[in-house]
Formats: structure tokens, sequence, C-alpha cells
């Protein structure tokens, strides 16, 4: 297959496309939240018809404008095979389930249009601040329409950090050792239940460091181009550029602290 070279009228109509479909599951959300069910995908992991709804109106929304397009969301669907087009679009239909369901107002729509191996355009929406963090490959990071930067801390004792858990925590699970080691070396310690809001924070500075260990593609995918945009560092485990696929993260607002926090970390686990 031949490289695809998308150009920013292109990229600013993917996101125009991108936009119009979160507002879409956003309403969806707000519509019943409050009043779900919700059933088990496994220990503490829900799901609601919330998720589902929200995941079918976004891609009703994609599919009709580029139906060769491949599709990724979390409720359903896996990596795409080699497809005819090299474009897929990868969704967390809601980010924050277990808040949502326990009518905690904390949670996301996360969008992210990739190409191959690049991610090319990334929304992250709150339905219920209705914040909108958006970023285009080379075009920067936005919210609400405004230019947001990573945070200037360049110490760690300094850094307010996000973490996320798994569903399940075991007491001898590296999750729990690494939390353990932010709350030594860091400021303080947060965990929204939600990763693509952590992500979406980190770009806009709020945030200083974010770590998740369990995270897949639909998490991570639009956060992650955020915080590049917004001129911040995410990387795998291994310090290398995340990919696609997503995976465990660790993002910071520079390499430096990104740095002095996996050896903070390492050094003791």
């Amino acid at each position: 297959m031949k490289p695809v070279i998308a150009e920013p009228k292109d990229l600013e109509h993917f996101l125009g496309v991108a936009n119009k479909a979160v507002d879409l599951a956003a309403e969806v959300l707000r519509d019943k939240f409050g009043r779900v069910e919700a059933r088990l995908k496994g220990h503490a992991d829900f799901v609601t018809e919330a998720d589902t709804e929200s995941q079918r109106v976004v891609c009703e929304a994609i599919r009709a404008e580029f139906p060769d397009h491949g599709f990724l969301g979390e409720e359903g669907g896996e990596f795409p095979p080699e497809l005819n087009s090299a474009y897929f679009w990868i969704l967390d239909p809601l980010d924050g389930t277990t808040n949502y369901v326990h009518g905690v107002p904390f949670f996301s729509i996360s969008l992210a249009l990739a190409c191959k191996d690049e991610i090319l355009v990334g929304v992250v929406l709150d339905p219920m601040l209705n914040e909108r963090f958006t970023a285009v490959r080379g075009g920067g990071a936005y919210l609400n329409g405004r230019p947001i930067h990573v945070s200037s801390v360049a110490a760690l004792e300094e850094a307010l950090v996000s973490i996320g858990l798994p569903p399940r925590v075991m007491p001898e699970s590296s999750d729990v050792q690494w939390m353990v080691q932010s709350a030594v070396h860091c400021l303080s310690l947060r965990r929204t239940g939600s990763a693509a809001l952590n992500m979406a924070y980190l770009a806009a500075g709020r945030f200083d460091i974010s770590w998740a260990l369990t995270t897949k593609a639909w998490d991570v995918a639009a956060g992650s181009l955020l915080i590049q945009e917004a001129g911040g560092i995410v990387t795998n485990l291994r310090g290398e550029p995340l990919g696609v696929r997503g995976g465990p993260y660790v993002a910071a607002a520079n390499r430096a602290l990104l740095e002095e926090f996996f050896r903070a970390v390492r050094s003791a686990c």
C-alpha cells in the first residue's frame, strides 16, 4: 500500500467530522446520565447502554462520511486488518464508565484518526464541563479553540501526577508499586477514572505527569497526540514513542521530568 499523505485541509476536514461525531455521543451520554443500568465485563469493569449507544452514533457518523475507513471501538472490534484505506478511527465512547455508573460527572469521549502507524487527529470531549481538547498532527493542541501547552514544571517534587489503575488491583502489582513511588517522590497524586482526560489535562498544563499500566489503544490514542502537540512527551514503559496500538504509557511535561520520574520509580520497583 502506498503511503498516504494528509494535506492540512484534509486534516481540518477529519477534525470537523470528529467533532460532529463526539457531539452526537455527548448528547447520548448526557441524556442517559443518572438513569442507566450497568453490567460487568469483568471484575469492577462496567459497560452500559450508554457506552454502546455512544459508540453506535459515532461509528454511523464517521462511516457516513468515510465509508472506506477502518474503525476500532472499545465496545467491539479488533485492530483492523490491512484495509483498502490506510485510515482508521479509534474510539472510547465512554472513558470513565465506573464514574458514569456512580453518578460522578467526570468522564469523556475519546476519538482519534490514525493513518497506518501515526495518529493524525485527536479529540477528547468532557460532555459535562463542555471542554473540548483537540489536536491535528503538526497543528498544535487546543482547549475550546484556545492553544494549550504542557506545564513548565521541571522538578519531580513539584509534579502533580495522575495515575490509572486497572479494575482489579493486587497488593503486589506493579500498579501499586508505581502508585507508592509516585506518592513518595512527587507533589501529589490524582486518580480520576478517565485516562483520556488525564492525558488531556496534562496537555493543558493541569497535570505534570500521567501514567497507566493497563491502557488500550482507545484510551490513549487521542490523548497521546494532544500531549505531543502541546509540547509534552508520551512513551511506553521503555521510554520509546507510544505506537497506535497503545498499551501502558508514561507522559510528562518534558523529557527531563519524564526521565527523572523513570529513575525514581525503577530504582524502587
